[in-house]
């Protein structure tokens, strides 16, 4: 057996600081010496259960390593770097080996032994080693706790003046659990961390306004940070009549947060001095980093690796700063020209000056701003862990993001859907570009690839709402922050003209939301109320002459319907009755609701109203259009939704043999093929119980006669041959032949009309003619990043044409893929349009069900479509499927937020 490389990766410890962890190598002996060195009497004693070890020799003797029967890993910090933690085990057995650790007495309780025993248990049952086993001194209470946490099925035996340990190395659902929530917990404390600094450095500080530097130091005074700030120049003794330092070593205090607003070039170096006074963050304001080409990506990965081997985190390069506006921080490290409010909404931006932007309209908005961050090139702190981070803050509500990319989709996927549960999430996503960056060979790839369907697969999984444009961001992050999510679809509209009342109830309805019949008691109750000229019926129109309390009294009257969920109350300004009364009014009405009902207003013309309404008790978001409104309304009841119908997990699906599966795939990739065989696709899709048309697969026109003979009636032939997928296209595919010479002559024409072609015919495939039915197509791709994206669509060969399509990420269950039926433009097909029979919907929903199955489970399978399946009444079967097998690549490792 080969040895195994591990690659070196960065991981994030419980306090938020990052140590890099890689391989042991036979140069290491001497600092590993010097780490046992550095530990305690007691930490010796627990590691090598004994007083008088001699620690040269042990040094010497743990040094040894081969990469197969013995395996060691370094985790190390520092400038110049030290090694903080020793993990290794030992091969003594076929199948078992013995593992012990140490970590450096000043890195106890962050984490380290938990992210050694993960990339160890992982290393070794790749190398083909179940089975971990492990001496434990009594007394060692933190080591004992390393294991008991993991999470792994541990099994302890105590014998005099030591415990035995051993477990599986295998990552068990619980294991791989507890280890997803420490990162997620260490990046939250990575950000709490950054927001919360008790002193910062400006290094950079400008003497002048009007200069980043200048702006960066001017709002953090103004600000009231509640903490020192120092300003470093080189030159100035003072700046903006604070002392300033030369260099930031000359600063006699801690400093948590260094903000550089320096020329590129110098930035390095910068870093280094910060590293070396033991400052935990950077926010790095310059450009000039990955952003400006080879020599700004080399300059990135440099101070990447200075602030990552000193365990500082970083936010940047090529950023606008960051904020915290909760009172006892204060902190405004940016150079925006206003700060924006304090409110309920954390926000990312990933442009700097689109962030800027966003602040300047936060404030023309009322939208207040709990944290800020603008993270540039994303090199450390990113999207991921700012989710995180928010998550556990009470002091937001409401989280924003604007990203123009994704790190790890798959990550984020993990964390949005958990906080999307307690916290709405909004996103501006630009986009993907995916069209360029896969040549499509299937149908299914066409459909992921030319569009961001990936992106909404990813949203709609985790119940993020996807904004297209800022503005209707800043209309669902004002909705959401101060409304309670509705019960329901059905939508009460309250109007002073009928124009606005019919638009907004055309919108809504556009948006699958429900204008909903108001009760009897209800239309009573407002015929009391408003003038006889007044539409009782919903949208409720109380014309032009109506008064503040005119609308009081309605919005009261309407909310307690029974039939509404939410209600939109417009506004347009007539001779009489002003804005501001009506507003009041609204804020009075709805502080005196019995119940959660979601309230939005629409002041429309030259109102004066732009900003919410607001009393002591409510707050009621305002619009200037009646479409505006129904769209942010229809997103909440959207995520509403999705929060009141989990996803549930798939069942175990019967009639599969994986064994089966997995050997042709491994068979087929040790014979380099890429596009399997007819007949190998067939026997795979077989193995996961999909129904397929039974086929016959032979070499020459005379043998394809002879089977269809065989087969009796009228048959369908394929050639089939390496690059044939679209046969279609290529005349590669004849329909409806009658058996024997019909078919033989087709056969030939095929050959001639492709021979010397880029895809010559080699054999042919032969079919019975389907049973009438609905094509549809059902396909499967394993995205690297985004996981298997599984899609459903017309079928046929004008898939691409129409784009009538579905597309959501595995794991998919029956109620899933009935929804994305549902979604198809062309449903109504498959439900008795016209008459027809109605398809078996349950059959074909087994059929997406597997087919999502097989590419999640074996993710060799780069892509698998069948097209068209045909879905009848009593059943649904593939006739067409091809299946293309890639090596798939290595997986994560535990506990890694970077691999080197």
């Amino acid at each position: 057996m080969s040895s195994l490389v591990i690659p070196e990766s960065d991981v994030v410890l419980k306090d938020g600081s990052v140590l890099q962890l890689r391989e042991q190598r036979p140069e290491d002996v001497e600092a590993i010496l010097d780490h046992l060195q550095t530990l305690s009497q007691q930490s010796r004693n627990f590691r090598f259960l004994s007083a008088g070890v001699d620690l040269a020799e042990s040094a010497r003797l743990v040094g040894r390593v081969d990469g197969v029967n013995s395996v060691g890993l370094l985790a190390v910090q520092g400038q110049p770097p030290r090694v903080v933690g020793h993990g290794l085990f030992l091969r003594t057995g076929p199948n078992r080996a013995e593992a012990a650790f140490t970590v450096a007495d000043s890195f106890r309780s962050k984490g380290v032994g938990t992210i050694l025993l993960g990339q160890l248990a992982q290393t070794a049952s790749s190398l083909g080693i179940g089975m971990f086993e492990a001496t434990v001194h009594p007394e060692n209470a933190a080591m004992l706790d390393v294991f008991s946490q993991s999470g792994f099925a541990v099994r302890t035996t105590s014998e005099p003046g030591l415990v035995r340990i051993e477990f599986p190395t295998e990552m068990t659902e619980e294991a791989l659990r507890r280890f997803e929530d420490r990162e997620e917990q260490a990046a939250a404390a990575a950000v709490r961390g950054l927001l919360n600094p008790r002193s910062v450095a400006v290094i950079g500080a400008s003497r002048h306004r009007g200069t980043i530097g200048g702006e960066i130091f001017h709002n953090l005074l103004a600000s009231e940070f509640q903490g020192p700030v120092y300003p470093v120049h080189p030159d100035a003794e003072v700046v903006q009549s604070v002392r300033a330092y030369r260099h930031i070593a000359e600063i006699q205090g801690d400093v948590d947060l260094a903000v550089v607003a320096v020329p590129a070039e110098a930035v390095v170096s910068v870093a280094l001095e910060c590293a070396a006074k033991g400052v935990r963050a950077l926010v790095v304001i310059s450009a000039g980093f990955a952003e400006a080409g080879d020599e700004g990506r080399s300059r990135q990965v440099e101070l990447l690796e200075v602030c990552s081997s000193s365990g500082m985190r970083l936010v940047g390069p090529n950023c606008m700063g960051i904020i915290n506006t909760r009172r006892e921080v204060s902190l405004n490290a940016t150079f925006a020209p206003a700060p924006p409010e304090p409110g309920p909404i954390g926000f990312l931006s990933q442009s700097g000056a689109l962030g800027l932007a966003v602040i300047d309209a936060t404030r023309k908005l009322g939208l207040g701003v709990s944290s800020f961050v603008s993270v540039g090139n994303k090199s450390d702190i990113s999207g991921n862990d700012l989710l995180s981070y928010w998550d556990t803050d009470p002091d937001t509500r409401v989280i924003g993001l604007y990203l123009e990319s994704f790190g790890n989709p798959r990550k984020f996927a993990q964390i949005a859907e958990r906080v999307s549960k307690t916290k709405p999430i909004v996103v501006v996503k630009s986009a993907t570009g995916a069209a360029g960056q896969r040549a499509a060979a299937s149908h299914t790839a066409a459909l992921v690839s030319a569009s961001d369907a990936a992106v909404d697969a990813l949203f709609e999984k985790t119940g993020v709402l996807r904004a297209r444009s800022l503005g209707e961001m800043f209309d669902l992050m004002a909705l959401l922050s101060t409304q309670p999510l509705p019960e329901g679809n059905r939508v009460a509209i309250i109007t002073n003209s009928g124009g606005p009342g019919i638009l907004c109830a055309d919108a809504c309805e556009a948006n699958h939301l429900v204008v909903s019949d108001l009760s009897p008691a209800t239309q009573g109750r407002l015929a009391e109320l408003l003038s006889s000229h007044a539409s009782t019926h919903n949208p409720v129109d109380m014309v032009a002459s109506a008064s503040a309390d005119d609308y009081q009294g309605a919005i009261e009257i309407v909310a307690a319907d029974p039939n509404v969920d939410s209600l939109v109350v417009i506004f347009i300004p007539p001779m009489v009755t002003q804005a501001k009364d009506v507003a009041q009014a609204l804020a009075k009405a709805v502080a005196g609701f019995g119940r959660p009902l979601p309230v939005v207003g629409v002041f429309m013309a030259d109102s004066g109203i732009t900003r919410p309404v607001q009393s002591e008790r409510v707050t009621v978001p305002t619009f200037p259009l009646p479409e505006q409104a129904a769209r942010a309304l229809a997103s909440t009841y959207h995520l509403a939704e999705w929060r009141r119908h989990p996803r549930t997990p798939t069942q175990p699906l019967a009639r599969v043999d994986q064994l089966a599966v997995a050997s042709k795939v491994a068979q087929c990739l040790r014979e380099n093929r890429e596009w399997l065989t007819g007949a190998d696709t067939e026997s795979i899709l077989r193995a996961y119980g999909i129904p397929v048309l039974r086929s016959i697969e032979v070499d020459t026109p005379r043998a394809a006669a002879q089977a269809s003979l065989q087969m009796g009636g009228r048959v369908v032939l394929k050639g089939v041959g390496p690059g044939i997928l679209h046969k279609s296209e290529l005349g590669a595919v004849a329909v409806g032949l009658e058996a024997g010479s019909e078919v033989e002559q087709a056969a030939r024409q095929m050959v001639a009309h492709l021979d010397g072609s880029p895809t010559p015919i080699q054999r042919f495939e032969l079919q019975p003619l389907a049973p009438p039915g609905v094509e549809v197509l059902v396909g499967a791709t394993n995205d690297p990043a985004y996981g298997t994206l599984v899609v459903v669509a017309a079928g046929g060969t004008s898939v691409e044409l129409t784009r009538d399509s579905a597309v959501r990420l595995a794991p998919v269950g029956p109620s899933d893929a009935e929804e994305m039926l549902r979604k198809l433009a062309t449903f109504p097909l498959l439900d008795g349009y016209r008459g027809a029979l109605k398809v078996d919907l349950d059959a074909l929903c087994d059929v997406i069900v597997r087919i999502a199955a097989l590419g999640q489970h074996h993710s060799a399978i780069a892509e698998i479509e069948a097209n068209p399946v045909i879905a009848g009444p009593t059943g649904s079967f593939a006739v067409d499927a091809r299946i293309r097998i890639t090596p798939p690549s290595s997986p994560a490792l535990i506990g890694a937020k970077r691999v080197r």
